[in-house]
């Protein structure tokens, strides 16, 4: 009874023109076959959740056969044909792979041993060469490490000072090679005041630039020899354990269990100032708040408030008399790696841009 229920659920969410069969193609997403059946698209897990037949949604190749059909008020998933090549991703991880495995957001920096001096007093350097390390405490010779560079730290202001859980902006710092902020490039409509700026510290973002294997240690100071053709290696540049698997490939979208107060888009990745769809964004939400890889939300844009200059003809008097505008739906974004406070999500689909500050509620919102 409850899998007929559910079944009769789903129907009301399949697209009106969906097609019957779909043969899976190369280069083809879950998300994207879902959007073909689904007004939602993130309620495909839900479809084989309905049909055990389909052991795993993930194990669905190219040259795959699927069918949505209705016998007797259930749904018929059919999957067959011949298995080629690899299984297909739930999003387009192409698009977000060399993002995932070259960033990385921490609580502190403080702590993290750093490079204090390069092979011939170099500016920079690379591969083959050796860089100097302080405050790798326990270093061991054949130990691999990951080089990463500080490159910003992300905030938000408080609406009311000392409430670390009203946000108002979202901000974003560039950092120099101390890990100090050079300057304050916070994202918002007006300049945050002073009260605002010493709000909330939600994360260092961290780029790696190299791998890194220890061959000796004398002292305070650890000797690193760089491994791979990487990005420069400078003084100041962090150490940390080197990820051999960094993120997930395998996604289950779902809504957010509980909408976390506040959550909004922290920064668009590569320092634009829009995205659009399959790129990149910082969330100022993580797994403190109950953000997995996964969560779907919605994106809005704040509607302005407006002086009514029709029904009053003086401007002090319409000043007084402002309308709040609704909100804007622009499109909807995906977790696909998740931090303590901070996550990254890719715009799935939207079709107005995405800006700092804008707006996150669940997918299904309507306002």
């Amino acid at each position: 009874m409850l899998l007929t229920v559910a079944t009769y659920a789903i129907a009301a969410e399949v697209r009106n023109d969906h097609p019957t069969t779909y043969t899976v193609q190369r280069g083809d997403t879950l998300w994207d076959i879902a959007g073909r059946f689904l007004k939602k698209p993130w309620l495909w897990p839900e479809i084989w959740q309905a049909n055990p037949q389909v052991k795993n949604p993930h194990l669905i190749y190219p040259g795959d056969v699927l069918s949505l059909v209705y016998v007797n008020g259930r749904a018929q998933v059919r999957s067959d044909g011949p298995r080629v090549g690899e299984a297909i991703d739930t999003i387009p991880l192409s698009k977000i792979q060399p993002f995932l495995k070259q960033l990385t957001v921490v609580n502190e920096i403080k702590d993290l041993p750093y490079v204090l001096g390069l092979e011939e007093d170099r500016l920079l350097t690379s591969a083959g060469q050796v860089v100097y390390v302080r405050g790798m405490g326990g270093a061991q010779p054949g130990q691999l490490v990951s080089i990463v560079r500080p490159i910003v730290v992300y905030g938000v202001g408080a609406a009311v000072f000392g409430d670390d859980t009203n946000y108002s902006r979202a901000g974003v710092s560039q950092l120099n090679f101390r890990g100090k902020e050079d300057h304050h490039h916070w994202s918002s409509v007006e300049p945050l005041s002073k009260r605002e700026r010493h709000g909330k510290v939600l994360g260092y973002e961290l780029m790696r630039h190299a791998t890194g294997e220890v061959m000796r240690v004398q002292g305070e100071v650890t000797v690193l020899l760089l491994r791979d053709e990487g990005r420069d290696v400078r003084v100041g540049d962090r150490i940390m354990p080197l990820e051999t698997a960094p993120y997930d490939s395998r996604f289950m979208p779902h809504p957010p269990a509980s909408l976390p107060p506040g959550a909004k888009v922290l920064a668009v990745a590569d320092g634009d100032s829009i995205a659009g769809p399959n790129q990149i964004v910082a969330l100022n939400v993580g797994t403190r708040n109950g953000i997995d890889n996964g969560t779907v939300f919605s994106m809005w844009h704040e509607g302005p408030t407006r002086p009514d200059n029709v029904k009053w003809n003086d401007k002090l008097t319409s000043m007084r008399d402002k309308v709040e505008m609704p909100d804007d739906y622009l499109g909807h974004v995906m977790v696909f790696r998740s931090f303590d406070n901070v996550s990254y999500g890719l715009v799935m689909e939207s079709i107005r841009p995405t800006k700092v500050n804008d707006v996150l509620r669940h997918p299904d919102a309507t306002e």
